[in-house]
């Protein structure tokens, strides 16, 4: 699953485990989130046409 290893190779989704972690989360809820975290990276790629910035991905709101 690309979740798994984002999880491992990506820093953003990477952050996302830890702090889930942190928070108790069980093992297939922490997988769900970083799939959404995916979906999210790569619409926000397609709908702005810019390059994948780590930082934007890092930001919280």
């Amino acid at each position: 699953m690309p979740a798994i290893c984002a999880m491992s190779h990506n820093q953003a989704v990477r952050a996302l485990r830890l702090r889930l972690e942190e928070k108790g989360k069980a093992g297939k809820q922490i997988i769900c989130a970083a799939m959404r975290k995916l979906l999210q990276i790569a619409y926000g790629v397609l709908k702005s046409g810019q390059p994948y910035n780590v930082e934007l991905a890092l930001a919280r709101g």
